[in-house]
């Protein structure tokens, strides 16, 4: 018999199928068998599989009690719970369902009670219980349970308008009811209000930063346009659900998820660029996880003629234009899978242009572009050399299909000024090094001197133990020597 759910028992943990022992997955059928036995659910499973219900052939199938073993499973359904509410795309929405369940659930049971209570007493004896069943309108079974589980009902929800009751068990019955009532709904509202407050937590969050934003604004005296953009700009990530941050939602994630799940959503996007198609794995997989999500709003420039190239940007969803300075006159159009600024951010020497940009590039409508950043790029590029050189001669030769690039300089070596700008780096690396040697050095000349403040402590404590037991010492042997000379005078 294989474990039909999934738990903890020690260190081990089964699902449906298999279980972990020490990290790895156990699916021999026979190791489960035995470890599904050796479990405190096997027991109850097997209790719970009794066919008590034979017993109706003999008593009759007035006796629902006969099957209360059938409880012992219970637990598998809060066990099914739990696994689907972290499994559901919907979480909110399953737990008010599993909510309204056990409302049900426990006016059901209410209502079997009632209706057992009613028989011990006797059916039409008083008021209070349930009419006598020999009216055939009462002997029905539908109106069996539908009366008792109306009478539950406003019971439980404390809401009364019920024949009150006549004997004291009828008392102890309905007050014990209204106290599990009132404690039991009293939660569920509770947890409903709660659910509600999550499911609108997002929500509330970023009206705040809205609010906050608008009273910076309305205190800085803004432009009623430039306020007005802003808040269409918000607008827009609420409505397009942009306005979650990906680096604090995955931030629980362990690296490798981290990486797993970027490269899921943006290596694709990565690849459409030219001078990273034939990249290796690796490097990719670097540059997805350094890829920043931004948005523009319509009219914005991404970037201006002459301006320094520090990014480049791959576009998600939206359209740019390539604009004259006048910002009106459009040259083309760049939408979807479209990029830019790739030969900026790799500072390909005899580059006529430099590293500045070539052309204003201007928003038309809202814009989802992905940015990687020149100090990224370098970064991930410092663990693969040949990779640098592969896109650097890439970049070259688009840039000679355009003849935008001076093919002597090209060959003329390192510019000094970027030896000078290495240089001041490693100048600057060297200088923070010396700091931090400095202050383990301090940190450890001041752990070396109380060290041996504690030492002479110690020491002082012991000379001092010392002297005490020797003068306890030479005062005994004061007291003894008048004695030996007595012991001579007899």
């Amino acid at each position: 018999m294989k474990p039909e759910q999934g738990g903890v028992e020690g260190d081990n943990y089964f699902t449906i199928q298999s279980f972990l022992e020490q990290g790895l997955l156990v699916k021999d059928t026979k190791k489960l068998n035995e470890f599904y036995t050796k479990t405190m659910q096997f027991k109850f499973d097997m209790l719970s599989l009794l066919p008590t219900d034979l017993a109706y052939f003999k008593v009759g199938f007035i006796y629902p009690e006969l099957r209360f073993n059938r409880l012992l499973r219970f637990a598998r359904m809060f066990e099914f719970f739990d696994r689907t509410e972290t499994r559901t795309n919907y979480p909110n929405m399953f737990r008010i369902g599993i909510l309204v369940l056990y409302i049900l659930i426990i006016i059901h049971w209410n209502a079997c009670i009632y209706f057992a209570i009613s028989k011990a007493i006797g059916f039409g004896n008083d008021t209070w219980v349930y009419p006598n069943i020999s009216h055939p309108e009462y002997g029905r079974l539908s109106r069996k349970y539908i009366y008792s589980l109306y009478w539950s009902t406003l019971t439980l929800t404390t809401i009364g308008e019920t024949p009150p009751p006549v004997k004291d068990i009828e008392y102890i019955f309905v007050v014990f009811d209204f106290l599990i009532g009132v404690l039991i709904f009293a939660t569920i509202v509770g947890n409903v209000g709660s659910m509600i407050s999550n499911m609108n937590a997002s929500r509330a969050e970023f009206q705040s930063k809205i609010d906050s934003i608008k009273q910076y604004m309305q205190f800085r005296n803004v432009s009623k346009d430039l306020e007005a953009r802003v808040i269409k700009w918000f607008d827009y990530l609420w409505t397009n659900k942009k306005t979650m941050d990906e680096k604090e939602v995955l931030k629980n994630l362990p690296d490798k998820l981290k990486a797993e799940i970027a490269i899921n959503v943006h290596l694709d996007t990565l690849k459409k660029v030219r001078i990273f198609q034939d990249c290796e794995a690796g490097l990719l997989v670097e540059l997805v996880l350094k890829l920043r999500p931004q948005v523009f709003s319509p009219g914005d420039y991404i970037c201006r003629k002459g301006d320094i190239g520090r990014e480049m940007y791959i576009i998600k969803e939206g359209k740019l234009a390539v604009v004259a300075d006048d910002g009106i006159t459009q040259f083309v159009v760049l939408s979807d899978g479209s990029y830019f600024g790739e030969i900026s951010i790799l500072n390909i020497k005899g580059s006529k242009s430099g590293n500045r940009r070539t052309a204003n590039i201007r928003s038309i409508g809202y814009s989802d572009l992905f940015c990687l950043s020149k100090d990224d790029l370098m970064e991930a590029l410092t663990e693969y050399p040949e990779a640098k050189t592969v896109l650097e001669e890439k970049g070259k030769q688009i840039l000679m299909k355009d003849g935008l690039i001076d093919e002597e300089a090209a060959k003329a070596g390192a510019d000094p000024k970027d030896m000078q700008e290495k240089v001041d780096k490693l100048e600057t690396s060297l200088d923070s090094l010396q700091t931090r040697f400095a202050r383990l050095l301090a940190d450890y000349n001041s752990t070396q001197l109380k060290l041996k403040q504690r030492i002479t402590k110690v020491e002082k404590t012991m000379q001092d133990k010392d002297l005490g037991t020797d003068n306890v010492s030479e005062g005994a042997d004061s007291v003894a020597e008048p004695g030996k000379a007595a012991d001579k005078d007899k």
